[in-house]
């Protein structure tokens, strides 16, 4: 960067202060902060048990946290604290979609349907809740087209457009998974939340998963997504944050995230002396 010049500094989109998830006597997230900056892809990672899941079912309305604070702020300016809103409002109203680690698409209707299920509250407010669809008002008409477009235009980023007719459930695993992305988009949401999106894919599945991803965010959405492999971590992300026992203990770019120590021992598993071992190693450029 050349003297004299600033950096531009992205805006946060989500910021989660404080955070924290009691389940009985089980702490499952405890006392976490984060932020999400808008135009980024940021990667929630962290061993099984480490509370990723728990964070998006804070984030998204399925859990309300025990403590905490959950601030999201659309691009107009106007903020929502999440933990307040219930799960539909946060979709509706603070524009955050999110997918599951189990796909659930809409077998028996076709890839197209699925995409125009994900567009029906703006259609049925478009036929005046029936009785102008019935009248085949203009206005609903355009609604209509309005709808096929958007969902065209999805399955075409997600490389789905030639099965547009064919029901969902014979796509093959790694097309669901994009359905299910395409679905999302269709919502119009400002943040995408993304459970493991590629699980249970191939090298070459998720290679097209990370083109569809890139693309969404350079397009204008912020995603967040919680994924074991770290191939696509690596690949894809702006900013990881590395969970363990729920707790945060790295928090940066991928090249950081992926030297420090203390995310190294979480994976492996190790004790504490070994950490001092790794941490010697890695300043001696042996690891």
């Amino acid at each position: 960067m050349a003297p004299g010049t600033t950096a531009m500094v992205k805006d946060t989109i989500l910021k989660v202060d404080h955070l924290s998830m009691k389940f009985g006597g089980l702490m499952a997230i405890n006392d976490l902060s984060l932020e999400a900056k808008r135009g980024e892809i940021t990667a929630l990672i962290g061993p099984n048990g480490a509370g990723k899941t728990t964070v998006f079912n804070c984030i998204t309305g399925f859990y309300k946290p025990t403590m905490g604070m959950i601030t999201l702020k659309r691009k107009t300016g106007k903020e929502f604290l999440l933990e307040r809103l219930k799960d539909f409002e946060i979709t509706k109203h603070a524009g955050v979609a999110r997918t599951f680690q189990n796909i659930r698409l809409f077998s028996g209707l076709t890839v197209l349907e699925n995409l125009l299920v994900a567009q029906h509250n703006a259609l049925m407010r478009a036929s005046g809740y029936t009785i102008l669809g019935l009248l085949g008002s203009p206005a609903y008409k355009r609604a209509v087209e309005a709808s096929i477009e958007k969902a065209t235009y999805w399955l075409e980023k997600a490389d789905l457009i030639d099965r547009a007719d064919d029901p969902a459930g014979d796509l093959p695993y790694g097309a669901q998974r994009r359905l299910e992305i395409a679905r999302a988009m269709c919502t119009g949401p400002e943040l995408l939340c993304l459970d493991e999106p590629a699980a249970g894919l191939n090298p070459k599945e998720s290679l097209t998963l990370n083109t569809l991803l890139r693309s969404i965010r350079d397009e204008g959405t912020s995603l967040l997504l919680i994924e074991h492999d770290m191939s696509v971590v690596m690949e894809i992300s702006d900013h990881v944050v590395v969970l363990e026992y729920g707790q945060k203990i790295s928090d940066g770019t991928p090249d950081h995230v992926k030297n420090d120590p203390k995310v190294i021992a979480a994976y492996l598993g190790v004790e504490d002396e070994e950490l001092e071992q790794i941490e010697e190693q890695l300043e001696g450029g042996k690891v």
